[in-house]
């Protein structure tokens, strides 16, 4: 029950985060929002952590955390939040769907795919072939493409990574590393990349910013490192499934986002693909 509540729980609240990153950009630079963010977040989480009188990881596991934290939120996070400086919020969450397909293909020495799976994987590429290919009105920015291809990527990884390396430590403290680390990567590179403002200071990027930090990372964040270690890798990536909807739903009714017909049909592919490969992990467990 426990990791069904976290599952839905990373289901809905990071869907929401597409939005509320999309509102923090009106004043912040994707580092000057990281550095912002999970400065507030590693403190709370730190904090709870020492209340919870959970345990420090040891010494060797030290280096496992902040390398996942790294990957997870000082790259892959920032590379989502530019993106959707030139994409839609919707687009970025349907692209992030992707997850779930690295998860499987980086599984493959002890899942193989399958027919299924490999079905799956090709699909997931024309899905995205649908979104990108040049047609009379839309064109997608490269750069914002690109970004959301390695953001999964690398959030897939990073989190196969974190699962076989990271054992001990309590869970509160080890996200509290991992998000410190992100932090000082935010405040590192914001000044060498563009600064931490982007415009002026407004109280609905603050109130983004806050929900971000308090929703997006403490809350989902720490359910998200508890299901990596609780259901297989596949599995747990299907979160993903629900995150565009959610994502999609808020950028269309809130920020007027355009969603027309070749969005959903690339967001139905993607879906399907990541179904597939889904059906396959399923049928292997029951064999």
């Amino acid at each position: 029950m426990l990791a069904w509540l976290a599952y839905l729980t990373v289901a809905v609240v990071w869907g929401s985060t597409y939005f509320a990153i999309a509102l923090s950009l009106e004043s912040f630079t994707p580092f000057g929002m990281v550095a912002v963010r999970f400065s507030a977040a590693s403190l709370l989480a730190l904090g709870l952590g020492r209340l919870r009188r959970e345990p420090w990881p040891a010494r060797r596991q030290i280096g496992h955390l902040t390398l996942v934290g790294a990957l997870l939120l000082g790259i892959s996070n920032p590379l989502v939040a530019w993106a959707e400086l030139h994409l839609s919020s919707g687009l970025a969450a349907i692209l992030s769907a992707l997850v779930p397909l690295w998860l499987a293909l980086f599984s493959v020495a002890k899942e193989p795919l399958g027919p299924k799976g490999w079905t799956g994987l090709l699909l997931g590429l024309a899905g995205v072939a649908v979104l990108v290919w040049p047609s009379g009105g839309l064109r997608v920015h490269a750069g914002g493409f690109a970004a959301m291809i390695a953001a999964p990527l690398i959030w897939a990884w990073a989190t196969l990574h974190g699962k076989r390396f990271v054992h001990g430590g309590g869970l509160m403290t080890n996200v509290g590393i991992q998000m410190l680390t992100a932090a000082a990567i935010g405040w590192i590179l914001a000044p060498v990349t563009g600064g931490f403002l982007r415009g002026p200071l407004t109280s609905k990027a603050l109130g983004a910013i806050a929900y971000l930090a308090l929703f997006g990372s403490l809350l989902a964040f720490s359910a998200y490192i508890y299901l990596a270690k609780a259901w297989p890798p596949a599995k747990m990536g299907t979160y993903a499934y629900l995150n565009p909807l959610v994502a999609v739903l808020l950028g269309s009714r809130i920020l007027h986002e355009a969603f027309g017909l070749r969005e959903i049909l690339g967001m139905a592919v993607i879906l399907v693909a990541v179904a597939l490969v889904q059906l396959r992990s399923k049928a292997l467990v029951e064999a």
